[in-house]
């Protein structure tokens, strides 16, 4: 989600609050140094990666090895690229990933990009942006590399149809991409609730809440075609705040799903990554309420995570004297149905 310049007198005002948060260690571009390491529960992997603002990472490996991730608006970028070679230290590109747009949607947001590569070759990015038709909702949509580049440029793939739209459930963000054992592909993706919510944290603490559902839709090999109809995997409840968002899927190392999504509002330090496990692809999911990443004295709102099968993971958490949200690199443990960050 981008940080909304509207909401951004709230938002500090309320992280001022909070002596924590004053006394960050990050407390400006000159005072931090690229992979510095972070502690979070005896964790060794987590490192400081990109010290710049890049919410709601993404990522995808390169047939040469290196890395691309992918970030939500800002920098002057539509969409944002990062490049590395080590999975640990990462630059910031000057290029644009999405420089046109569809139909459809509208600026200024396009916001948490994912990417994935077919077996064509192909590199398929979704995103979410805002609906022309309704500037108060946000869509899916689909691009695809004009070459087998993974930083793009990426052409939309369909000039008036997002590949996710529930506008009157508030739309769609978030998007995930998945492809299970067997091949088959699907995205994940939040219905937007809180853009229909009655105003609050994130526009939906105040009765009654609206619902926020994670979804699972299976797609055709050309990740592109729905096949069916989408399934609900996730709702929020008391213990998740105002939401559930930033659905990220894995398959763990004993045939376990283990579905990661972030609660609380984006701006509330409680801001945070969990989990939710099931034996099925299509569940039903059990949470543990239990975070896998947290507010610590190094960490200050951690979400928006991204993790493959591997364990390899990419977070975003406010930074700089909490102005943006700087990304994170760590790996995961996925190797059962108990994960955590190593």
């Amino acid at each position: 989600m981008l940080f909304n310049p509207s909401l951004s007198v709230t938002i500090l005002g309320a992280l001022s609050l909070l002596p924590t948060v004053r006394s960050s260690p990050l407390l400006s571009l000159s005072e931090q140094s690229l992979n510095k390491r972070i502690s979070f529960e005896g964790s060794t992997s987590i490192t400081l990666a990109l010290n710049a603002d890049f919410p709601d990472p993404a990522f995808v490996q390169h047939t040469d090895g290196s890395w691309y991730a992918f970030g939500t608006n800002g920098n002057g970028k539509r969409i944002q690229v990062a490049h590395s070679t080590d999975f640990v230290s990462w630059n910031l590109l000057d290029v644009e990933a999405l420089p046109t747009l569809s139909g459809w949607e509208t600026e200024p947001d396009h916001w948490a990009p994912d990417v994935f590569k077919r077996s064509d070759g192909k590199y398929v990015m979704y995103y979410s942006a805002i609906v022309s038709s309704n500037p108060n909702r946000h869509c899916i949509g689909v691009a695809i590399a004009d070459s087998t580049n993974p930083a793009g440029p990426y052409i939309p793939t369909s000039t008036n149809n997002p590949l996710a739209c529930p506008l009157e459930q508030g739309g769609a963000i978030d998007a995930n991409s998945f492809q299970d054992s067997d091949g088959t592909r699907y995205i994940l993706y939040k219905i937007d609730g809180n853009s229909v919510g009655h105003g609050g944290d994130c526009n939906n603490s105040i009765e009654p809440l609206a619902a926020t559902p994670i979804m699972l839709q299976r797609l055709s090999e050309d990740g592109v075609t729905p096949v069916g109809d989408a399934v609900q995997l996730i709702d929020r409840d008391a213990s998740d705040g105002p939401l559930v968002e930033a659905p990220s899927l894995v398959r763990a190392g004993d045939g376990t799903y283990l579905l990661f999504y972030s609660t609380h509002c984006f701006t509330d330090v409680k801001y945070d990554v969990r989990v939710a496990t099931a034996s099925s692809i299509t569940g039903p999911y059990s949470k543990n309420g239990v975070s896998v990443l947290a507010l610590n004295d190094q960490l200050y709102g951690p979400g928006g995570a991204t993790i493959l099968n591997d364990g390899n993971m990419l977070f975003h958490g406010w930074c700089n004297g909490n102005s943006v949200r700087c990304m994170y690199a760590a790996h995961m443990d996925v190797s059962g149905g108990s994960p955590f960050v190593e």
